[in-house]
């Protein structure tokens, strides 16, 4: 347990957390709605420092990220608990837990993680995924400033549901991040996730304002966010604010926590990336490998990646990030020792 950053002392020994957009105003002994930060006579303690639900070494692909030194491998770490209550979440067993959670495990010291990134020959980094990684705030800056240090990457995962000052704070040490987009209806927001989508969309203008690589996911859950209307707005606001070079993640639903509407018809993944393709160069079929999800050049039509499952070939790519047939830019991050 540490003392959290971002919150204000209030009367009566009340603090209010200004990590996200709940604003949470507590009294002593009170949690947050994110379960993992309380106050503790009249200061806001983070209870979940360096408490890890995972820890793994991935492919870069899994993040998902498609166009960030593809074919590498990274460290990748998880704790527990969530700022958001999606009834239909993939992850529930880490994100959507009782506060208590925390006294049955040890903590792990940053330098530790950093350590253990380091020792692997092919790993870029350090990911933080799995639940999401903005309410392990203060543990997740610590341990970016290290990876820094030693000249390594860091990757986010995450809702995007976060207060602009951290967010500013946070975004220096980021090299790359996927951003879930559940929908793009603040009634499924409020309704699904205990949330709301002006912060959602506020964080990713800023993300692409600072010149993160930043990558979309979108999870398409039959009857709740699958109308062409929906998929309409939403396209064009990426093509607009994020630009038509934006990656974009089509995500199969699969029943999950509250949720057993029955999984996402392969046709509707298909239907939407078609409808997505009109105005992005970049979309992708996420957790259905029945769909094709390699990566052509939008000028030539080339084939550039080669994706089999989190088997991924680079061929058409040269060092400057280019398409070695019409040298057309691709976005993305693609160094000579990924190829």
């Amino acid at each position: 347990m540490v003392v959290a950053s971002h919150f204000e002392v209030r009367a009566d020994k009340k603090v209010l957390c200004l990590l996200c957009p709940h604003s949470c105003l507590l009294v002593p002994d009170q949690y947050g709605k994110c379960k993992t930060r309380v106050n503790r006579d009249g200061e806001l303690i983070t209870e979940s420092y360096g408490i890890l639900s995972a820890i793994s070494t991935d492919p870069i692909e899994k993040k998902p990220l498609y166009h960030f030194h593809p074919g590498r491998s990274i460290l990748s770490i998880g704790s527990f608990g969530c700022n958001m209550t999606c009834d239909f979440c993939q992850n529930c067993e880490i994100s959507q837990i009782d506060h208590r959670i925390f006294s049955h495990h040890p903590s792990r010291d940053p330098e530790d993680i950093v350590h253990k990134a380091l020792l692997h020959q092919d790993n870029i980094g350090l990911a933080y995924t799995y639940n999401e990684p903005t309410i392990y705030y203060e543990y997740m800056i610590r341990c970016a400033e290290l990876i820094k240090e030693n000249n390594q990457c860091n990757v986010m995962v995450t809702n995007g549901f976060i207060n602009k000052e951290p967010l500013d704070m946070l975004l220096p040490y980021l090299d790359a991040i996927n951003l879930d987009l559940k929908s793009f209806r603040n009634e499924f927001y409020r309704d699904r996730a205990g949330a709301t989508l002006t912060p959602v969309l506020n964080s990713i203008e800023r993300i692409v304002k600072s010149g993160t690589h930043l990558e979309l996911t979108f999870l398409i859950i039959p009857g709740l966010n699958d109308t062409t209307g929906e998929w309409k707005d939403m396209i064009d606001w990426i093509a607009n604010i994020c630009g038509p070079h934006t990656v974009l993640h089509v995500s199969r639903y699969f029943p999950r926590y509250k949720m057993n509407i029955p999984p996402t018809p392969l046709s509707t993944i298909e239907r939407f990336m078609d409808l997505a393709r009109k105005k992005l160069h970049y979309v992708y079929p996420g957790n259905t490998p029945q769909i094709e999800s390699h990566t052509y050049c939008p000028d030539c039509g080339e084939l550039l990646i080669e994706r089999f499952l989190y088997n991924t070939s680079v061929s058409g790519i040269d060092d400057s990030g280019s398409c070695t047939h019409c040298h057309y830019r691709i976005q993305g991050v693609f160094e000579k020792e990924t190829l």
